[in-house]
């Protein structure tokens, strides 16, 4: 999938490279601290995205990718410029299968393989598990699961819109494997959270 790059039709990054990073990651941190809180995403940031792409899942990717990561995307994502603007703008390599990534985008709750597809690390080596970028329609800090666990006061609660049923029984399965298993942030069209593994959910 390292073809060369239509370079056609891209859209820009960032518009200041340093500044964008900074802030987006910056964002990463405080969403996987606060497991559930929803924040919103600058529209100064002014990312041009591919057709199919949230702006705040592009921003945490341009953010976090780099050479060294290997990308996975999600059926719906494939067929576009999604794959040829991430690796343009982060040097990122796309791979065939979730197990072979780093990284995961995922298009939709529709789109979205079992969490245990993703490589999740082992006792020696939790931290080689794959952090996956799910798409949704809305994020909301209302209704929805209740969360619980490590940067939570008491119980939290987020409604990603369009991610189905069995994603709290995936990610109790998730939890279990702990310190092994996945991290998810979850991008809607203005904001994003974050579930890290050690969170517990509910609902």
């Amino acid at each position: 999938m390292n073809a060369s790059i239509d370079l056609s039709g891209l859209g820009a990054g960032f518009e200041d490279a340093s500044i964008g990073s900074q802030t987006v990651f910056r964002h990463c941190l405080d969403a996987l601290s606060h497991p559930g809180k929803v924040i919103a995403v600058e529209p100064s940031l002014a990312l041009s995205t591919p057709a199919g792409m949230h702006r705040p899942a592009a921003a945490i990717l341009l953010a976090l990718l780099d050479q060294d990561t290997r990308l996975w995307l999600s059926p719906a994502l494939r067929g576009g410029n999604a794959g040829s603007f991430l690796r343009f703008h982060t040097g990122c390599t796309i791979v065939e299968t979730p197990a072979s990534a780093d990284f995961g985008l995922v298009a939709s709750g529709a789109d979205l393989p079992s969490l245990s597809d993703f490589e999740a690390g082992s006792e020696s080596y939790p931290d080689r598990s794959a952090t996956l970028v799910v798409q949704c329609a809305a994020l909301t800090a209302a209704g929805g699961w209740t969360l619980t666990g490590p940067g939570i006061r008491e119980r939290a609660r987020l409604s990603a819109e369009g991610i189905g049923s069995t994603f709290a029984s995936q990610w109790a399965a998730n939890r279990a494997g702990f310190p092994c298993g996945v991290d998810v942030f979850f991008a809607s069209a203005d904001a994003l959270a974050a579930l890290p593994r050690t969170t517990r959910l509910e609902g």
